[in-house]
């Protein structure tokens, strides 16, 4: 088994700026993708950023310009900066990685518990 857990979420002002994190940890052999996803209330999940193994981040149009997506390979952590931020960054963010646990292992879809961003005055 494979745990996501973020971190890094809270309230901030239009404008202001936050950073999560992604910790992955458990039965790792190699991240593929990993990504961050956010819910709004009443709203459908959606893609903030995903960044591949050694490839190229991809943005939703959105969070362009405003978000940047990283990750330490070292550690098996992801990271989200966000800055300029808007009311309706509001929602839970979600973590996801693409995991193979095995050299002979098929690929695997894991999910963090989330973390709430709010953007309020």
């Amino acid at each position: 088994q494979v745990q996501l857990v973020e971190s890094g979420g809270g309230l901030v002002q239009p404008g202001g700026s936050l950073r999560l994190s992604c910790a992955a940890s458990g039965s790792i052999f190699r991240i593929d993708a990993m990504g961050w996803y956010r819910q709004a209330p009443g709203k459908q999940r959606e893609l903030v950023a995903t960044i591949p193994s050694g490839g190229t981040a991809n943005y939703a149009d959105s969070v362009k310009g405003r978000f940047t997506i990283s990750r330490d390979t070292a550690t098996n952590t992801m990271y989200l900066q966000m800055t300029s931020l808007k009311p309706e960054d509001t929602a839970v963010y979600y973590c996801n990685a693409v995991v193979k646990s095995s050299p002979w292992s098929r690929n695997r879809d894991y999910w963090g518990q989330g973390t709430q961003v709010t953007v309020s005055s």
